[in-house]
């Protein structure tokens, strides 16, 4: 005969194991479970059985739990999650990958029907049909105000009407309605509100970003920060590039203006002098241009020719010349 334990002594059972798995995991799902079923919640346990622990129980007594922890092994990383401990929320204990266990508790929704007074979390549209229904129920469609015909002795809705809609309590004719037409429009199951990752505490968007959105970020904020030096004129090391980039074509552009040169200035004042020279460099490289596009044009297209590319190292700088002399500026 197993002996029942009473309140204190079920508490204290689960203060262990609370503590328990806030030594031996790091990472945390925290889920929303309204709605959510004693058979379903345990179908969930079933499928992360392995690397995760779904754990549920009062916020009261969970917040208490992790004060005490902190307090004993004087990690303060689980204190960010009591601000998370608000409703009809659960933990789940990971040593697996975030995203896949996520995904993993996202499988596991059962439809359910509308209930009356239940809020609904998306908009119910009933579609046009034949409903099956004998033209003694067409009540409930006036009621509701749904257009209806009798075809073949039974009721058959002509448009797409907008039931119910996000966020408004479902009322008595429409749950009569949609149980009658066998319509359960709802689904629900764990939904993850937030990830705590060894202290980090953020959204589950976050687990959806790849390397590609991680690096096109990256690049945003260097950008950012380049063209803020830039305009302080503050040298960062994004920026440097373009500031001496800058600076040689201000030395460049005095020295076109003056009497004082260099090796690279005489280039450029030579071909100011008689852009036939420049004509003359560039063609060798457009020849080179056109022949390796000509074995990838296909026989049957026709492309549009692109001007060629002048090649840097002609001008002896690291930059194209016909770029410098349309933005030198005397």
């Amino acid at each position: 005969m197993t002996v029942k334990l009473s309140k204190a002594e079920k508490k204290v059972v689960y203060d262990k194991k609370l503590c328990s798995l806030l030594d031996e995991y790091s990472k945390v799902l925290i889920a929303a479970a309204d709605n959510v079923g004693s058979n379903q919640l345990q179908n969930i346990r079933k499928g992360l059985r392995g690397d995760s622990i779904v754990l549920m129980g009062k916020n009261t007594l969970i917040r208490r739990c992790i004060k005490i922890h902190a307090e004993k092994t004087g990690n303060k990383n689980y204190l960010n999650l009591l601000p998370l401990l608000v409703g009809n929320v659960g933990l789940i204990f990971t040593k697996g990958d975030l995203k896949e266990v996520s995904e993993e508790v996202a499988k596991y929704k059962v439809g359910a029907p509308a209930r009356v007074g239940l809020v609904a979390p998306i908009d119910v549209v009933v579609p046009p049909g034949n409903t099956g229904l004998d033209p003694s129920q067409t009540s409930f469609f006036q009621v509701l105000n749904i257009p209806t015909k009798i075809n073949k002795g039974t009721v058959e809705i002509i448009t797409p009407v907008e039931l119910i809609k996000k966020g408004e309590k479902v009322g008595s004719s429409e749950a009569a309605l949609l149980a009658k037409l066998g319509i359960r429009p709802f689904s629900y199951g764990l939904i993850i509100l937030s990830v705590y990752d060894n202290g980090s505490v953020f959204t589950p968007e976050v687990l959806d970003l790849t390397e590609d959105d991680l690096i096109e970020k990256f690049a945003a904020g260097i950008s950012m920060v380049t063209s803020l030096s830039l305009a302080i004129s503050y040298p960062t090391l994004a920026a440097a590039p373009h500031m001496f980039i800058n600076a040689y074509k201000n030395v460049l552009a005095v020295a076109i203006a003056t009497e004082y040169t260099f090796p690279e200035a005489e280039k450029v004042k030579e071909y100011l002098k008689d852009p036939s020279k420049f004509a003359v460099a560039a063609a060798p490289v457009a020849a080179e241009t056109a022949a390796a596009a000509a074995p990838a044009a296909a026989p049957a297209e026709e492309k549009k020719e692109e001007p060629a590319e002048e090649s840097d190292d002609d001008m002896g700088f690291s930059f194209s010349t016909k770029k410098f002399l349309v933005q030198v500026e005397f």
